[in-house]
C-alpha cells in the first residue's frame, strides 16, 4: 500500500471510494434510498473543487494497492468546532468495503496524524455516528476517545446523533 497526497486528478477515484464507502458503512443507519440514489459525478465535481483550491493546512491523503488503484482516503483541515489553532479534524476517512479488515485504514489514519502533527496541531477531532459501531470501534482501537460533545444533525435527509473523539498528538 502507498499512501500520498491527493491530486486534482484523483478526485474521480476519491469520489467512487466515498460512494462505495457510504453504501457500506451506512446501510442501515441511513436511508437504503438515499444510499441508493448517492452519485459518484455530483461527489466527483465536490471533491475536484476541495483539490483544486485546498485551504490552509489542510490535506487530502489517498491510499492506493499495488496497482496504483486508490483504496481509501483521509481529509484533514483545522478544526471547525472551537478548538483554536492547535486543533485539527479528519473530516473523512473512508476506504473501501472491500479492504475494510486489510491495514487500509489504520495507515491512512497514521498518515493523517503525521501530517497534523507536520501542519502544528497538537490535537485531533473527528465525528462519528452515535449508531456507527464498526467506525468507533476502528477509532478507539487506535487511540481515540470520546470527549463527551454530541449533536443532532441531518445526515443525506436523515436525522442522526454524532459523537465527538479528541486524540491529542
Amino acid at each position: 500500500m502507498n499512501i500520498r497526497i491527493a491530486t486534482a486528478g484523483d478526485a474521480a477515484a476519491i469520489a467512487a471510494v466515498h460512494v462505495d464507502s457510504w453504501r457500506g458503512a451506512y446501510r442501515g443507519l441511513l436511508p437504503d434510498a438515499v444510499l441508493d440514489g448517492l452519485d459518484v459525478q455530483r461527489r466527483t465535481a465536490g471533491w475536484t473543487r476541495l483539490l483544486e483550491q485546498p485551504e490552509p493546512r489542510s490535506v487530502v491523503l489517498v491510499a492506493e494497492n499495488s496497482s496504483g488503484r486508490v483504496t481509501g482516503f483521509v481529509h484533514l483541515v483545522p478544526t471547525r468546532d472551537d478548538g483554536g489553532d492547535s486543533t485539527g479534524e479528519i473530516t473523512s476517512i473512508y476506504a473501501r468495503p472491500s479492504g475494510w479488515g486489510t491495514g487500509t485504514g489504520r495507515g491512512l489514519m497514521a498518515a493523517a496524524v503525521d501530517a497534523a502533527r507536520a501542519a502544528g496541531f497538537t490535537a485531533l477531532t473527528l465525528w462519528v455516528l452515535r449508531d456507527n459501531d464498526r467506525a468507533r470501534r476502528f477509532y478507539e482501537a487506535a487511540g481515540w476517545r470520546p470527549d463527551g460533545s454530541t449533536k443532532d444533525d441531518v445526515v443525506a435527509g436523515a436525522p442522526v446523533t454524532e459523537v465527538r473523539y479528541r486524540r491529542a498528538l
